[in-house]
């Protein structure tokens, strides 16, 4: 590509972008230059939750005697009507997986700083097909993709595959939840899994059902060893 014609795209973006500009999912504010889908503000008053060990804290106690893992954490607790509500609202229903993206990577900022960076492969929870075609994406596998970027492991949507499709899990209590997706999730490809440290990574860990359920079928394969991560974990009132 030419000086000129390179020249030219970066002001007719920059023109596009002062009568057009993209705004903020998490606060209603136009981004300015340097920033990237999310806005400084937003990505500096997230809720981090500032877990100082992937051993001793809220995830852990809540997935500990469900199943078998190495570590596990979250960056930030999940607020109703804050902004990260709004993130993962633009992600999941606004066609907006570069948002599932850009949290990935601080997520992945977040796992280089504790001593959680050590996985082998990434393995988003799945979604099912149906779901695929309505989204379009999966979030989590974005998140994943962003985590990748950060620490460079590779992603893996293959192996294990939602099999069964569920209603969401927005309004369900913790027993419903656990009776909707225990039986939902499928190991297609175990060999490739094999002696593996798996990270699974979700967008809102709430009651740990899906991590249950997706654990029991890992924890099967041989020599699996699974650590977890997520966006955000529900903040216990």
């Amino acid at each position: 590509m030419s000086k000129f014609i390179r020249n030219i795209k970066i002001v007719t973006t920059s023109v596009v972008g002062l009568f057009y500009p993209d705004y903020c999912p998490g606060c209603g504010n136009p981004l300015v230059t340097g920033e990237h889908y999310i806005c400084t503000e937003c990505v500096n008053n997230l809720p981090y939750t500032y877990f100082k060990s992937s051993r001793q804290n809220v995830v852990s106690e809540l997935l500990l005697g469900r199943f078998k893992f190495e570590k596990a954490t979250s960056m930030c607790f999940f607020v109703k009507s804050g902004r990260l509500q709004k993130l993962l609202h633009s992600l999941k229903y606004s066609n907006k997986p570069e948002i599932g993206n850009e949290l990935g990577r601080y997520l992945g900022q977040e796992l280089q700083k504790s001593d959680l960076d050590d996985f082998d492969v990434i393995l988003p929870v799945p979604l099912h097909t149906k779901k695929m075609k309505i989204r379009g994406y999966n979030q989590s596998e974005a998140i994943a993709q962003g985590i990748k970027h950060v620490i460079d492991k590779p992603v893996d949507t293959k192996s294990v595959v939602r099999a069964v499709f569920t209603d969401t899990q927005t309004k369900k209590g913790k027993v419903e939840r656990w009776e909707n997706v225990k039986d939902i999730f499928e190991v297609k490809n175990a060999k490739k899994l094999e002696n593996k440290h798996i990270l699974i990574v979700d967008d809102v860990i709430t009651t740990g059902a899906t991590l249950e359920a997706l654990a029991a079928k890992i924890e099967k394969i041989p020599g699996a060893k699974i650590s977890v991560a997520s966006v955000a974990v529900a903040k216990k009132m």
